[in-house]
């Protein structure tokens, strides 16, 4: 059973991207969200009362592989790609989630910089012209907090490209 507790989440991807002043057409919403094992089943049957079916055999299974949830909403057809959090990085996301109105309705959505990091990360064409996107968008963006946890990272990964990639994306003609 679901605990009557509410559960953390954020939605991200290209919904995020969007909402963030960078238009691009998207196919699914991607949420990551903080269940624990036990409380799994709960959300599941939850989702199920709210119309949503798994797009995979055995979805228990695939999360325990993937940490993933994939699911279509019944009625629409729109995917909805539920990503269970882990420890470290997405926690950290988690906490730092911002409430932006949608629509009258105030949901979590990933920060702006951790939004970039994440889709440097990803590191993908589409992901890399939605940096450019978001960069352009938002003066405010807060540049050295994205290169600050992209350095940290590089290191912890044993990479070295992340941060160089970003600052490509800032100054696209520097040879840095």
């Amino acid at each position: 059973m679901l605990s009557r507790k509410k559960l953390r989440w954020y939605l991200f991807g290209a919904q995020a991207v969007n909402l963030y002043g960078r238009p691009r057409m998207t196919a699914d919403v991607d949420v990551t969200v903080e269940v624990p094992a036990a409380e799994r089943p709960g959300l599941l049957r939850s989702l199920a009362r709210a119309g949503f079916v798994a797009r995979v055999e055995n979805i228990e299974a695939f999360a325990e592989r993937t940490r993933v949830l994939p699911f279509v909403h019944r009625g629409t057809g729109f995917p909805l790609d539920l990503v269970i959090a882990a420890d470290g990085l997405e926690a950290a996301f988690l906490a730092r989630a911002q409430m932006i109105d949608v629509g009258g309705v105030r949901l979590p959505v990933i920060s702006v910089e951790d939004l970039v990091v994440a889709k440097v990360i990803a590191g993908r064409a589409k992901d890399l012209d939605d940096v450019r996107g978001i960069v352009a968008a938002h003066s405010a963006l807060d540049r050295s907090a994205v290169a600050r946890l992209l350095t940290e990272l590089d290191e912890l990964l044993e990479r070295a490209d992340l941060l160089p990639a970003f600052e490509r994306l800032l100054h696209p003609m520097s040879t840095t």
